[in-house]
């Protein structure tokens, strides 16, 4: 069995954020570079893989950070959670449009047998979606407006105190369309 590990870039943005308060923007941007290619690595020698976003928040990062240099402004290597959401958003979107299901597609995978309809799940991952592109701008926000310490907070822990409040949400629709699609099958099987 493959070990999933999935850091989502917190070492980059934990060294970025202390490097920034302690040094220049140069060894802020130099330092969070770095420890985005240290992480991917371990990733690959631990887990054997590499997912996906980790490589796409690292390709950002080699993008958004050499302008951070040039530029001598940090909000640039800040940017790379909007622009992961943004990413995100139309990528499921783009699925969802063609039918498909990344969640439906999971769950077929993981063998469930109690799989959640597919109409509903296609309704919790558009929810997901638009959730990912307001976490986005959100993240843009904070790094053009707030303190590094804010950024960091919200590009950590932060995300998961989000997700879940949203998550918490997301429950409570979940179980009135559970509820709708259900009293729908019903009925349609009393007309047959």
């Amino acid at each position: 069995m493959k070990k999933n590990i999935f850091l989502l870039s917190f070492i980059p943005a934990l060294a970025y954020w202390y490097l920034e308060e302690t040094q220049t923007i140069e060894v802020a941007v130099i330092g969070g570079l770095s420890l985005a290619l240290l992480e991917v690595t371990f990733e690959k020698l631990i887990a054997k893989h590499v997912h996906s976003l980790s490589k796409m928040n690292l390709v950002l990062l080699l993008i958004l950070g050499p302008i951070s240099l040039i530029g001598k402004d940090g909000i640039w290597f800040k940017l790379q959670p909007f622009f992961t959401g943004v990413f995100l958003f139309a990528y499921l979107m783009f699925n969802l449009r063609k039918g498909e299901s990344l969640l439906w597609k999971m769950t077929n995978e993981l063998d469930m047998k109690n799989k959640m309809p597919q109409e509903i799940l296609l309704q919790l991952e558009k929810h997901l979606a638009y959730f990912l592109l307001a976490f986005s701008f959100f993240m843009a926000y904070l790094a053009k407006f707030e303190t590094t310490s804010v950024w960091a907070f919200f590009k950590t822990i932060g995300f998961y105190i989000v997700f879940g409040v949203f998550m918490l949400v997301e429950m409570f629709i979940l179980r009135r369309s559970m509820k709708t699609y259900f009293e729908r099958q019903y009925l349609m099987e009393l007309n047959k």
